[in-house]
């Protein structure tokens, strides 16, 4: 009986250590780039974009699907680095197993 409440002791400790670091994920800033830097976006570790900044030279009003392609490049190099993050983060309590709805 005593090794279940010192393991229950642990699963509750590991469960709060992950708490934090998934509230720490959040507070982290992630920025992804396309076109040479031409468009940028910011998203935070919970995968919620922030901004975009897009450069005058990045417009051009012949051309709007390039500016498209630029944007969804750049949020999906964002949300690429926020993954390889949160897994890097997370796999210290995981063992590298990926659970689904943990992060």
């Amino acid at each position: 009986m005593n090794n279940m409440n010192q393991m229950m002791k642990q699963v509750k400790k590991m469960q709060e250590q992950m708490l934090k670091a998934q509230e720490e994920l959040g507070s982290k800033t992630i920025e992804g780039s396309s076109g040479g830097g031409v468009v940028t976006v910011q998203v935070n570790g919970h995968k919620k974009l922030l901004s975009i900044q897009i450069k005058p030279e990045a417009v051009d009003p012949e051309d709007i699907e390039m500016l498209q392609d630029l944007v969804i490049t750049a949020v999906n190099d964002a949300l690429t680095q926020v993954e390889e993050l949160a897994n890097n983060d997370m796999g210290k309590f995981t063992g590298g197993m990926k659970i689904p709805g943990l992060f």
